[in-house]
């Protein structure tokens, strides 16, 4: 192949991962795995390794250390922000609808933190965060402030504006946060104060918020 071949093999690699960034198919956090997207593009890694270096470049992508490149996200500090507001009114919402919430909606979340423990052995970041959300939902949709609740569904859209999974970066607080899933189930079931719940419910998710920025 001839160093101009390999420039326009490089070019189009580059054109094709870049409109899926910008499209969001492509979103913060998507793994870039050289092979399938050389397979794709009926090429070699070269050029689409290259094509990644300069995307790189250009601060579209980074290299994380043991698990290669991934889609760039876009604010660190509009993560933060975006993290710390919505465990504020979360944690609210939650702390509100808890007297709300009756022994089959504490079962159904159980079920569905159940479902996230059996991901941690095969761990999928965004199908774990789906589920996490799922979780969430259950626990402060009841919110019978409506003002409140439109602030967390706005917080939920403005993260996943910004970020596919945070447990995409840091996997291992996948195990920590099921666990404490199980304690704002049962600090509800037991009946306890609305402020413990809430910033149980605020710390959970600020620990998160943490553990990413404690490795970006």
């Amino acid at each position: 192949m001839t160093t101009v071949e390999s420039a326009s093999k490089s070019q189009r690699a580059y054109d094709w991962i870049r409109q899926r960034i910008s499209s969001r198919e492509y979103g913060p956090g998507f793994r870039l795995v050289l092979g399938p997207i050389a397979d794709a593009l009926d090429m070699s890694v070269v050029p689409v390794r290259e094509a990644i270096r300069r995307l790189e470049a250009e601060g579209l992508v980074e290299f994380e250390r043991n698990v290669g490149a991934r889609v760039a996200l876009v604010d660190r500090d509009e993560y933060a922000h975006s993290m710390q507001t919505l465990g504020v009114v979360e944690g609210v919402a939650t702390a509100l609808s808890a007297p709300l919430l009756d022994g089959a909606d504490l079962d159904r979340a159980a079920a569905v933190n159940a479902r996230l423990v059996a991901l941690l052995d095969d761990f999928d970041p965004i199908a774990f965060t789906r589920l996490n959300r799922e979780f969430h939902s259950v626990l402060y949709e009841p919110c019978p402030n409506p003002h409140i609740l439109d602030l967390v569904h706005r917080g939920w859209t403005r993260l996943q504006g910004l970020i596919d999974s945070t447990f995409a970066y840091v996997p291992g607080r996948a195990h920590e946060s099921v666990r404490e899933h199980a304690e704002i189930l049962e600090l509800i079931r037991s009946g306890a104060d609305p402020l413990e719940i809430e910033m149980a419910a605020r710390q959970h998710r600020w620990r998160t918020m943490n553990a990413y920025l404690a490795d970006h």
